[in-house]
């Protein structure tokens, strides 16, 4: 499958999810991480259909250099009744300057009457003049028959003959469009086989995830013979998105074998993953398949003595073909080969030092039984773990620190937090304020030790996160709460337990700054 087309749709269908939003400059930036990928194809919207795509479109053409892929402006056929030489959307098309034109077209007969409101025949030379003008101009033109499965199910012969204008007008390619997402895997196999057969057409296949299955749709039209595939980085897509171009990708690579992107990109695909959620602003998944933060961690006891054996015995494939890495996690299931390859992974050799790995354990299951979890909180692991070994520096001692709120009048309700600790020789007492009590005591702890530790002017909280652990209680329930902080080019989570809600936040802000001091490499002072 060397000729496979892997088609991105992140930048048009993609930006179809509820609560994303694309900026031009978020365009551009995803479709250079999309070529660095190694994609074929980058969907960069529908230019004339509105003012955002037209522009990514006039940006691109200075702006975007693409060393892998083709870019493809996505429209419709032209209007019913009209000609596609003087339809200003068509036009537009041309004047996007983009190489490849992907055309939407209807294959449903239903649609074709009661969306369109034109004649079955109407439509079928609507998409025979459009693709025969484009092809004519000199672009590459891709069709995507739009609810054809459906369609094919009410009116085969009519579905079929969407498929054949469209080659015969010269068409490169004729995406088979799963538009409501709810076809299964052997429907879609059988499907693509009979058009194959009918039509001779080079058939791709554009699945939705409706019926959780649009990767093994996707991997389903491939082994029937597709040799065009489109999807979304992440999954992205209206509803419950599209198909993770990701995870076919190397299923394809890794499990079948077919090279369709070299080796080295696929090895980015984790860190590409990420980067594109950072422009999205929608949180990477962490159980997202091959790349999520999850997809090789490990919990229990019983395969972590496995893993320490032989990785391959838990693991269906190696994480770093696709960039990620194995992690170990530790909490209330974790057995000593847990902690032992925990430590490993955090640089401590414990493998001659069971009494060690005795006492982390013992530790760890004390601190979950009262409401820790470590395997959300690494960082707070490797500093319980320093402490243990004797290896944790002293950085700064605690003195006191309080808070306090006070509303006046109709104003907001602000906090104040004064915080005495003991850092680099001295006693210092600082205050800072904040719009509640957690940002109060995140600056006064700061306040208080910038002086002797500069380098804390470059972490950031980026995520606070609270939970309830025994809501039976009410206003008196123990709390646990998740920081993530940040230094501009990594992040790590500390976590804090305690009845009251801003010790457990204190807790995990001492131990947010301390990690962040280790990981600088600041000597105690």
């Amino acid at each position: 499958m060397t000729n496979l087309h892997v088609y991105d749709t992140t930048l048009r269908d993609g930006a179809q999810q509820e609560g994303l939003n694309l900026s031009v400059a978020d365009k551009l930036a995803i479709a250079g991480h999309l070529d660095e990928l190694g994609v074929g194809f980058i969907e960069g919207g529908w230019p004339g259909a509105n003012p955002k795509d037209t522009e990514f479109f006039a940006r691109a053409a200075t702006e975007l250099t693409l060393r892998n892929a083709t870019l493809a402006a996505f429209g419709a056929t032209r209007r019913a009744g009209g000609a596609a030489s003087s339809d200003p959307l068509v036009r537009a098309l041309l004047d996007s300057q983009a190489p490849v034109v992907t055309l939407v077209a209807k294959s449903h007969i239903g649609h074709v009457e009661r969306a369109l409101r034109t004649t079955p025949e109407e439509n079928l030379a609507m998409i025979r003049d459009t693709v025969t003008f484009l092809h004519g101009e000199g672009r590459r033109v891709f069709l995507d028959a739009e609810h054809f499965f459906d369609g094919y199910a009410v009116d085969r012969a009519y579905a079929l003959e969407a498929v054949r204008v469209a080659m015969e007008s010269g068409a490169e390619v004729v995406a088979l469009c799963d538009t409501n997402g709810g076809m299964l895997p052997g429907q879609v196999g059988d499907l693509v086989a009979d058009v194959l057969d009918a039509t001779g057409a080079r058939l791709g296949i554009h699945c939705h995830n409706d019926t959780g299955c649009a990767v093994a749709n996707s991997m389903a039209a491939l082994d029937a013979g597709a040799t065009h595939v489109q999807g979304t980085i992440n999954g992205y897509g209206e509803r419950t998105g599209n198909a993770d171009l990701l995870t076919v990708v190397s299923n394809l690579q890794i499990k079948l074998g077919q090279q369709v992107i070299e080796p080295h990109r696929l090895q980015e695909a984790t860190r590409i993953a990420h980067a594109i959620s950072e422009v999205t602003n929608v949180p990477p998944y962490s159980r997202q398949p091959y790349v999520g933060a999850s997809a090789f961690a490990h919990k229990a006891g019983l395969h972590a003595s496995a893993i320490k054996i032989d990785p391959d015995l838990y693991q269906h494939t190696d994480p770093q073909a696709v960039g990620n890495d194995m992690r170990m996690l530790v909490s209330d299931m974790a057995g000593r080969a847990s902690i032992e390859l925990k430590a490993r992974e955090l640089g401590q050799d414990l493998s001659e030092d069971s009494a060690t790995v005795q006492r982390v354990l013992a530790r760890v299951k004390d601190l979950e039984l009262r409401g820790y979890t470590f395997d959300a909180a690494d960082a707070s692991f490797d500093l319980l773990l320093r402490r243990e070994l004797g290896q944790l520096p002293d950085y700064f001692d605690v003195e006191s620190w309080r808070v306090i709120t006070d509303r006046r009048g109709q104003g907001d309700a602000l906090s104040e937090a004064t915080v005495k600790v003991n850092a680099g020789g001295q006693r210092v007492v600082a205050t800072g304020e904040g719009n509640g009590p957690v940002n109060a005591l995140d600056h006064a702890l700061r306040q208080a030790l910038l002086p002797a530790y500069p380098e804390l002017d470059a972490l950031e909280l980026i995520d606070y996160r609270v939970r309830i652990l025994d809501a039976a209680h009410g206003t008196d329930a123990v709390t646990r709460v998740l920081i993530e902080t940040s230094d501009g080019s990594t992040s790590w989570e500390t976590i804090g337990v305690a009845a009251n809600i801003v010790e457990a936040s204190w807790q995990a802000l001492v131990e947010g700054v301390t990690y962040g001091l280790i990981r600088a490499k600041v000597a105690a002072r």
